[in-house]
């Protein structure tokens, strides 16, 4: 359920792409908040806003903001449609939520990209690297650019996390080495909006002209300790997805010798899950080399459908402390659990081997 507040924004914080942070007053007291400028309009200071709190009364690590839901004295005009911009589109995600968004899906009769997207059959060989957590992504990149640093790398956000690309700070600064953003289901906010995966996927590649793609969930992965109940289950379906398009499935494996919980320690269950029984079609489950054994010998049952590829490391760890975002996953940092992002990169340095 909602938890509601009203509030007054005293102070204007940081800004990334499609968010705004503030300092907002409450009759609980003084709250941290974020805005989607797009959603409600820009927040200024003396604004009275209209908050969600359910996140932050949880205490959640990635969404522990109250959350702006009106901005009641002060509504934004509605969009212009012209005809030519994201506003001629009848794409709605979050759908029948009091925040429903409309959009210009990427294959629209609207769409300038509609041709390309009618033709659009095949990846055409592409590397997918695929991967549990968004945390993983700029580990995967920075593997990738490291072999191959001209390489155009997208990225397809799935719905399993965060549902605005807006919240991520991790793509607000990869801008720049990404090809682009494709928000996916009910996720939205990125370059392009595309309904499902594999349309998502076929944007990726004849669109944003990606020679490879990562595809994970956004911030805030949902898990409730269960073998099935996490929405990284997801990336068996993607697995499916790019080998049904033609493309080359890489799966990125969660292993850790930071996680304190039994369940995500050496090789995640959420891998041995996601690529073990939902992915129907095989993949390439790269590791770095010099992995401990005994993390090895748990991935072997993964070898019965899939492929498991030993990749160098050398240069890898440069790579990763030069990323131009923070490393962090379940608030630990690269050396806290550098296993974890280590096999993300030797994902993205297998895929750039693939390519043509």
């Amino acid at each position: 359920m909602v938890r509601w507040r009203a509030g007054t924004v005293q102070a204007v914080r940081r800004r990334w792409r499609g968010a705004v942070e503030l300092d907002v007053s409450t009759s609980d007291g003084p709250v941290r908040a974020l805005a989607y400028p797009s959603l409600v309009g820009s927040p200024e200071q003396g604004d009275r806003v209209l908050l969600n709190v359910g996140a932050l009364v949880m205490g959640l690590g990635t969404g522990g903001y109250a959350l702006v839901v009106a901005l009641p004295d002060r509504l934004p005009a509605d969009p212009v449609d012209d005809g030519t911009t994201r506003d001629a589109g009848h794409l709605v995600k979050a759908r029948y939520t009091p925040l429903q968004v409309i959009g210009l899906g990427v294959d629209e009769e609207a769409s300038p990209h509609r041709a390309v997207m009618e033709a659009a059959t095949s990846l055409e060989g592409m590397p997918v690297v695929t991967a549990d957590l968004h945390s993983a992504l700029p580990a995967i990149l920075a593997g990738v650019l490291a072999s191959r640093p001209g390489a155009k790398v997208a990225y397809v956000m799935t719905d399993g996390g965060a549902l605005p690309a807006w919240f991520s700070r991790t793509l607000d600064g990869l801008a720049s080495r990404l090809a682009g953003t494709v928000t996916t289901g009910q996720a939205f906010g990125g370059d392009l909006e595309a309904s499902t995966v594999h349309t998502g996927l076929l944007a990726a590649r004849h669109v944003l002209r990606a020679d490879v793609t990562i595809v994970a969930q956004g911030p805030g992965n949902l898990g409730t300790g269960t073998p099935w109940g996490f929405s990284g289950v997801a990336l068996g379906e993607a697995v499916n997805a790019i080998g049904t398009l033609g493309g080359r499935p890489v799966g990125s494996l969660r292993l850790s010798t930071g996680d304190a919980r039994s369940r995500h320690r050496g090789v995640s269950h959420h891998s041995l899950t996601a690529y073990g029984k939902v992915a129907l079609l095989p993949a390439d489950l790269p590791v770095p080399d010099g992995l401990d054994p005994a993390l090895l010998a748990a991935l072997q049952p993964l070898a019965a459908r899939h492929r498991i590829v030993t990749v160098p490391v050398d240069g890898l760890d440069e790579a990763l402390r030069a990323s131009p975002v923070p490393l962090s996953t379940m608030g630990r940092k690269l050396d806290e659990d550098y296993t974890y992002f280590l096999a993300a990169a030797a994902a993205g340095r297998h895929a750039a081997t693939l390519l043509r």
